[in-house]
């Protein structure tokens, strides 16, 4: 169509109007007449050859209208002319603009009807306008009468003051969008100072004023920048959040939480400073490990960051691995302390915050206040645990990375001083009593403290086997406190005493570990000055009255040949690297002056180097205990198992009379001789073939039990010249008397470091099962419930002491367990339990009569127990 009105315009035809401009023309305008359009209409007709005709027309016909069509066909001519093919050129171009021509006439006759109507609205519109023109002329004859009527004056002062307003009011709008537009760099500088709820609130108003100007194009990209900002600020505020976790600052603490609360998300806050905690206690202790194995590395190929955290820990290096286990417990401290200074924040600062909303009139804002408030306390007190269980599945993890058997005691006991102030920082800081931490360490520790204690005693029969019971001189002042070993009894708590050396008393107000080091410090700082720097000045100046008396005395030192090379240094055992023993070397007892001391002068305590290593062993193992009470009972046993063994020792060497032999133990005293028997049955290893135990339990009982001492032959009770050893045997029961002195003066000190409630739970637990133990009848009901009273009583138990497990626990269920035993089971089973005195076994044997076991098994029950106790007798 378009193409149709080109060309017709360059045929000078012209198309309707196309807009109310063009209707100026319309007068002109020549309206083809009836016998033109009948030319038209009476030509043949066929839409589709006039299509095709219209379709052959060359494009450059319908271009823009300063096509020149005359010029460009006559260009088209050849420069020899043919007046045949001119005049053929000539028809198609007159069937061409006929067919043109018909389409216009059909068109035009198509919209006539539309173009008279059209034209009667023109006509309409004109009349309008006449008539708008005349209300015109009209207003504006009133409107001069108005102008005469008022002075030009005022009304000009009125519209100039309403200039000035709108003026000042834009004047206004611009300054505020000038500040908008600068806010940024305002909002940066406060970032820059971490005036987090700065910007905050400039942040917030900048977005208010931006609403109210949001008719201006310039501000509707600033409202968008200025919500990118605010996203931004919170993601800086997050990270700002997370250094809480390590570094708590007061100032930088608040600052972030008065932001949040402008934002509206208090608790949102709280969630996430959990998260970070949680990650900042995974991310620390990796950190820790990760710094010490890759220090310590052989490989430095190994890529070390991609190990789990548990696999990591497998790679730490003896040498480094208390270091590392220091510098694990001082970081997760001060997560753990953080956690706390952030709870005291949230105690104070809250309440304020409390108060002050409270005093407002806005009821609504109060209750959304104190609703946060209670949501924060909640989530932080349940946050104590979670926390705490996460460190000591850290350090749980740490410590199963590594075999603790391979360290020196020293270094082993050092492990357990970190561990054991731990569990005193996971007590203070959410009163757990750290299960985790002492199922793993207790495990470990009693595993060890067994090997450790089978040395200990093969090297006390070493010791006492050549012992020549001879004076230790010692001052005649001497306290057992005196030595290194008890040094940990004495000395105070304090930031730089590890916990196994800090005292069992207590004062009147206690400090924790928090409120001690709450500005500065930490519990687990190593220290240096290690026991070699400690001095003992215990030992007395050697003063005899003659060369012959003091050659007299040591005169066993003399010759190189009698004494073990173990006994001329001091004794360093291979496994655990201790020198347990501080013996007297001869060139040390000669080399003290002579008029310091004297034997018949003062009276100094009598006891031997073997005695002087005992009690030091002594020492050794109440530091264990003070440590790792929960192990306590496993260490009193081992400890009186130090004294049974030195008491075994003194009546084998000086009090048995052969020939009384025949007799057993040759005893008058009935307590002696019950205390010798149970010493020599638990303790002693009479066996001396080399063949293996039968069975498992006795190869077991013979692992925890040591050979009987032998007498050293450089001591001869058999000479009257020496009164048959007279001296020896005094010294050697004077220093059993000064060695259960000692004992006795330590009890005190072993019932502060044993929980308050150990000898009443001792009463109740023995009494509990000798009333358990005495019971005549029973069914299978009655055991049931005995059983279920034994758990009630447990857990009553459990509720008044720390101590874990309940001891001897296993000894009672066994016991009650044992009921339900066949004939069969029970014979094995009294067997292989001789924990259990004969009366015991006798009533479980008769309480079964009668309901699963006959006469006849009775009596053979009953045999057994007999054979089992006819060693005893």
């Amino acid at each position: 169509m378009q193409k149709i009105k080109s060309l017709m315009t360059r045929q000078g035809l012209k198309s309707p109007p196309e807009s109310l401009s063009d209707f100026g023309a319309l007068e002109n305008l020549r309206v083809p007449g009836k016998e033109e359009f009948r030319e038209l209409r009476e030509q043949p007709s066929d839409p589709q050859a006039e299509q095709e005709l219209i379709n052959s027309i060359e494009q450059v016909y319908f271009s823009v209208d300063s096509f020149d069509i005359v010029k460009y066909e006559l260009e088209k001519l050849p420069p020899v002319l043919n007046l045949q093919e001119l005049e053929e050129y000539r028809d198609k171009l007159k069937q061409q603009q006929a067919a043109v021509s018909k389409k216009v006439a059909d068109l035009i006759l198509e919209k006539q009807p539309a173009y008279v109507k059209e034209l009667e609205r023109v006509t309409s519109l004109q009349t309008g306008l006449q008539l708008a023109a005349v209300i015109c002329t009209n207003g504006r004859r009133h409107l001069n009468i108005a102008k005469e009527g008022f002075t030009q004056a005022s009304l000009g002062l009125l519209a100039n003051q309403r200039k000035r307003q709108l003026l000042i009011g834009l004047l206004k709008s611009l300054r505020t969008i000038k500040t908008l537009q600068r806010t940024d760099v305002r909002l940066s500088e406060l970032l820059e100072e971490e005036d987090y709820p700065g910007a905050i609130q400039l942040c917030l108003e900048c977005q208010k004023a931006a609403s109210t100007f949001k008719h201006y194009s310039c501000i509707s990209e600033l409202n968008s920048k200025l919500q990118d900002t605010l996203e931004q600020i919170e993601e800086q505020l997050d990270v700002a959040l997370s250094k809480i976790c390590k570094n708590f600052d007061i100032s930088h603490y608040t600052k972030v939480q008065q932001a949040y609360r402008l934002l509206g998300k208090t608790q949102t806050a709280m969630d996430q400073l959990h998260m970070h905690f949680t990650q900042a206690i995974h991310n620390t202790v990796f950190q820790v490990v990760l710094g010490y194995v890759e220090l310590c590395a052989e490989n430095t190929d190994t890529k070390f960051q991609k190990l789990q955290y548990k696999d990591l820990c497998t790679h730490v290096t003896p040498d480094s691995y208390i270091p590392c286990l220091a510098d694990l417990c001082k970081a997760l401290w001060e997560v753990m302390l953080s956690y706390y200074r952030t709870m005291e924040w949230h105690e104070k600062y809250d309440n304020e915050d409390t108060t002050s909303a409270s005093e407002g009139n806005n009821m609504m804002d109060t209750e959304e206040t104190n609703f946060d408030r209670g949501y924060v306390k909640k989530k932080l007190e349940h946050g104590l645990t979670r926390i705490w269980q996460d460190v000591q599945l850290k350090v749980k993890t740490y410590l199963l990375g590594t075999d603790l058997s391979i360290f020196k005691y020293d270094d082993f006991i050092f492990v357990l001083d970190i561990i054991s102030r731990l569990m005193q920082v996971g007590e203070e800081f959410c009163g757990s009593k750290s299960e985790v931490l002492q199922e793993s360490i207790r495990k470990q520790s009693v595993n060890y403290f067994k090997n450790y204690h089978r040395t200990r005693l093969d090297e006390l029969r070493m010791f006492l086997e050549n012992e020549t019971w001879e004076l230790c001189p010692v001052k005649s002042n001497f306290s057992i406190l005196q030595l290194h070993e008890f040094k940990f009894m004495e000395q105070s708590r304090s930031p730089s005493v590890s916990p196994s050396k800090q005292p069992v008393t207590t004062s009147s107000k206690t400090v924790t570990l928090f409120e001690q080091y709450c500005n500065g410090g930490n519990p687990f700082e190593i220290q240096t000055n290690h026991k070699d720097e400690e001095t003992e000045d215990v030992l007395a100046s050697n003063g005899y009255e003659s060369d012959e008396q003091e050659k007299s005395a040591y005169q066993e030192y003399d010759s190189d040949s009698d004494v073990p090379e173990e006994l001329k240094r001091d004794y360093v055992d291979e496994q655990t690297g201790d020198a347990p023993v501080k013996s007297v070397s001869r060139e040390t007892l000669k080399s003290r002056k002579k008029s310091d001391y004297s034997l018949n002068k003062v009276n100094a305590p009598i006891l031997t180097n073997t005695t002087l290593n005992v009690i030091r062993l002594v020492g050794k193992y109440m530091q264990m205990m003070n440590i790792l009470k929960p192990i306590a009972f496993d260490v009193i046993h081992f400890m009186s198992q130090l004294f049974d063994y030195y008491l075994y020792a003194i009546y084998t060497f000086f009090g048995r009379n052969d020939s009384l032999e025949s007799t057993g133990l040759g005893l008058s005293s009935s307590r002696l001789r019950t205390t010798l028997n149970r010493i020599q049955e638990s303790l002693i290893d009479l066996e001396v073939s080399a063949d293996p135990p039968a069975t498992l339990t006795a190869a077991e009982e013979r692992k925890e039990k040591v050979p009987s001492p032998h007498l050293s032959h450089l001591v001869v009770l058999t000479s009257g010249d020496t009164l048959y050893g007279l001296a020896e045997r005094v010294i050697a029961t004077e220093s059993l008397v000064f060695l259960a002195e000692q004992f006795e003066f330590l009890q005190p000190h072993l019932d502060a470091v044993m929980p308050a409630v150990k000898k009443p739970f001792l009463q109740q637990f023995y009494s509990q099962y000798v009333r358990y133990a005495n019971v005549k009848k029973c069914s299978n009901e009655g055991r049931a419930l005995m059983q279920l009273d034994f758990q009630q009583f447990l857990m009553k138990l459990e509720k008044l002491t720390d101590i874990r497990p309940i001891p001897d626990k296993e000894f009672v269920e066994t016991y009650i367990k044992a009921y339900y035993l066949t004939e069969n089971d029970m014979e094995r089973w009294i067997k292989e339990h001789r924990e259990y005195s004969t009366k015991q076994l006798t009533n479980l044997v008769n309480v079964c009569l009668g309901s699963h076991i006959n006469k006849k098994a009775r009596q053979k029950l009953l045999a057994a127990i007999d054979d089992i106790d006819r060693p005893k007798r």
